[in-house]
């Protein structure tokens, strides 16, 4: 199993003597949102409800995009799709043996990266038709987390793709909180994969992100990346307008917080290490069975 981590929290009341934990990162209290599996289809209200006790004015809401994904029915079964001669090479050839082995040490990709694409499964091959067939070469050709597809949170060979319309989505949740607690939040979609920084200029290999933020570069983004400033997450959509900095310190304030959490499935590999069974295997009662934290309450330190 995955080593648990020791998380130091901090306990206090809001207004209403509703009593929550929270953590203090930089100038900001970090305040999760512990839920159980949101499966596909189910609506956010898991997320939302619970939000609704502790959430205040000037708030800002930060959502993960898989659990969005997966309550829209965001999935493909990768058995679907019978690999080809172009997703043949692009996994076994480019991807395990070319970056894993030539240019992702070139590049100095992370060593974690470098491990994982060496040992990258048969099933890879599946994937990679998955993200030519979805989205083309462009993104294809990015050697590991093509156009933010989403393999670990999901059942058997299920895979989640992007959430449709993220910025509809956190629009929608921030006028649901307004019409019920009469107050301002700001809703913010989030992932993991990088945003990269060269001058002055924003880009991303993710299909979407927040105005300010040059989307869709896939592969070339991912290159050009690893020769610029990685900025760390990438915010998808927020409900309000937010300078772009401001945006990424908080989506990585939110993966920081999701990193320190015993029962993070960040990678494909990971899963084994905290639900004990292989990728394909798992089913939603195993994901059910541990805490998901797919939100985070994040407020400004008065």
């Amino acid at each position: 199993m995955k080593p648990t981590f020791s998380i130091n929290y901090k306990l206090a009341k809001n207004s209403k003597g509703i009593e929550y934990k929270f953590i203090e990162s930089k100038n900001y209290q970090v305040i999760p949102i512990e839920t159980s599996y949101i499966k596909p289809n189910e609506n956010l209200d898991k997320i939302i409800n619970p939000a609704l006790e502790i959430l205040e004015n000037n708030d800002y809401l930060l959502i993960a995009e898989t659990p969005i994904a997966i309550s829209q029915g965001q999935l493909v079964d990768e058995m679907d799709y019978t690999p080809g001669l172009r997703a043949k090479f692009l996994a076994i050839i480019w991807s395990k043996y070319i970056w894993g082995y030539v240019l992702g040490p070139l590049f100095r990709i992370k060593k974690r990266t470098i491990k994982n694409l060496r040992k990258l499964p048969p099933e890879s091959k599946r994937h990679k038709e998955v993200v030519l067939q979805l989205y083309g070469w462009n993104h294809a050709l990015k050697p590991a987390s093509e156009a933010g597809i989403d393999l670990s949170n999901a059942p058997g060979t299920l895979v989640s793709l992007l959430p449709k319309n993220p910025q509809k989505v956190a629009k929608d949740i921030a006028r649901i909180i307004e019409e019920s607690k009469n107050i301002k939040v700001n809703v913010l979609i989030i992932d993991t994969d990088a945003t990269y920084k060269r001058g002055n200029k924003y880009f991303t290999g993710l299909p979407i992100a927040i105005d300010g933020i040059e989307s869709d570069k896939g592969m070339w983004g991912y290159v050009l990346g690893q020769l610029c400033e990685n900025m760390g997450s990438t915010p998808l959509a927020s409900s309000s307008q937010i300078p772009v900095e401001k945006g990424i310190e908080l989506a990585n304030i939110s993966e920081d917080y999701q990193k320190s959490l015993a029962t993070n499935m960040e990678t494909i590999h990971s899963v084994k290490d905290v639900l004990g069974e292989n990728i394909d295997e798992v089913t939603v009662q195993a994901l059910d069975s541990v805490i998901h934290t797919p939100a985070v309450i994040i407020r400004k330190i008065s």
